[in-house]
């Protein structure tokens, strides 16, 4: 009668969304070889200049560490934010994250906010990445829009095998 106790489920979105307003390049353009030679997945990246962190996409939240969100969209296709060059080493203190493990989010939906400033004071790189790091088991292709994004809009999309 409410709706306690449903399941939300993912909803089945092939667009990818800015996490953040900025500059999207590509991944070839990454400072850290880890990322340009794409060890991680294949993608693309976003200098942001925004601090609320949206989902890039529609998806259940499958990872939640101090750096980086892993999400998986209901065709499988597995994405990974991940926040900052390096920022590992900043045990997620820059970050907070207003989703956990298991939820369902939306594309473009408010999931956290990053301190950018912290960041950079620390030494790091806030350049964010987003990974499909399950490319080689089920992905197809990704289209992006390049250049100068606003947050929550979308870049373009990606298709799965």
């Amino acid at each position: 009668m409410f709706g306690f106790g449903k399941k939300k489920i993912v909803k089945a979105d092939k667009i990818l969304y800015s996490p953040f307003d900025g500059h999207v390049f590509k991944m070839e353009e990454v400072t850290d070889p880890v990322f340009s030679k794409k060890i991680l997945g294949d993608g693309f990246a976003l200098s942001p200049e925004s601090s609320v962190i949206l989902a890039p996409v529609a998806a259940k939240v499958v990872l939640v560490e101090g750096h980086a969100i892993g999400f998986v969209r209901a065709d499988g296709l597995e994405v990974l934010l991940h926040l900052g060059i390096d920022t590992v080493n900043l045990a997620g203190l820059p970050f907070q994250f207003s989703v956990k493990k298991g939820d369902v989010v939306e594309g473009g939906q408010e999931i956290g906010q990053v301190d950018w400033q912290a960041v950079e004071k620390a030494g790091y790189e806030k350049t964010t990445l987003i990974l499909f790091t399950n490319a080689n088991q089920c992905f197809n292709s990704f289209d992006i829009n390049y250049g100068d994004v606003k947050a929550g809009t979308p870049l373009g999309a990606a298709s799965v095998k």
